[in-house]
């Protein structure tokens, strides 16, 4: 079987400049990104699908995004990919104090396990000082500097509060959220009667999205994964729409939207109640 340095090799000579692969040799670090996005993505949704038989490949997929990024910075003089696994293994020993007490990957192991609870403090403790150790000018240090801008928002907006709930901003409990949510749904509605300005709508919408963001948040879901779900059921209920129409021989142009939302709440039937075999 291949191994690592068969793919660090493979990168190499896809880049050469003079017998490389054209579409390869001309790609640069922002080319790259838009790959990588969707690589990562293509990990998840096979995860999600349980899809393990074609984990691996897109596994790898998102690996050679790392790999051509090490290859982009060795020929610039940067950094390899010795660099990348030296800083991602010293961090994560850094960031392990409860099981690399010394500092040493491979001391033997002794120290009493923490619970979940005081694991997860540590570890934002321990990112804080990473924080202030990279700050140049520690008086305009946030604690938003390393959120990712390029997150997906509803992703962001969730990391964003949850770094701003470590210094005590933040509501107690979830109850409070729902009654943000609920102003702030009203704010829309008022900018649908009356926008104050253009654009007043999209902010207000953002507003409330920002606020489902938070409750999902407290009710300890993911909101990225929550609507994600909520996407896949979406789809399959319509694809079901669609079928039946077909098998039907009706357009579904030409159907009526109470036709369509009687359909739709078949297909809510058939995910309560799934037919029986052979049914």
């Amino acid at each position: 079987m291949y191994r690592l340095d068969d793919l660090l090799h493979l990168m190499a000579r896809l880049r050469d400049p003079q017998h490389g692969c054209p579409w390869d040799v001309k790609q640069t670090w922002a080319s790259i990104v838009p790959f990588t996005l969707e690589e990562a993505y293509e990990v998840a949704d096979a995860i999600e699908q349980g899809d393990f038989e074609h984990l691996p490949g897109e596994l790898g997929d998102l690996l050679f995004q790392v790999v051509y990024y090490a290859q982009l910075g060795q020929e610039e003089g940067r950094f390899d990919f010795n660099t990348v696994v030296h800083a991602i293994t010293a961090k994560l020993v850094r960031r392990h104090p409860h099981v690399f007490p010394t500092g040493d990957l491979y001391a033997p192991l002794g120290t009493p396990r923490l619970d979940d609870t005081q694991v997860k403090r540590r570890w934002e403790e321990i990112k804080a000082e990473e924080r202030a150790e990279r700050a140049q000018a520690p008086e305009q240090l946030s604690l938003l500097d390393d959120v990712p801008a390029a997150l997906p928002a509803l992703a962001r907006a969730a990391k964003l509060q949850k770094r701003a709930a470590t210094v005590g901003f933040d509501w107690p409990e979830a109850l409070p959220v729902v009654d943000k949510v609920r102003e702030e749904l009203d704010e829309v509605l008022a900018a649908m009667a009356a926008p104050a300005y253009e654009g007043a709508l999209a902010e207000e919408l953002g507003d409330l999205l920002f606020s489902v963001a938070n409750l999902a948040r407290h009710l300890k879901v993911d909101p990225e994964n929550a609507l994600r779900a909520a996407n896949g059921k979406f789809e399959r209920r319509f694809r079901f729409i669609e079928q039946a129409l077909r098998a039907q021989g009706r357009p579904i142009e030409d159907c009526s939207l109470e036709a369509l939302d009687a359909l739709w709440g078949e297909a809510k039937k058939q995910e309560t109640h799934p037919p029986a075999c052979g049914g």
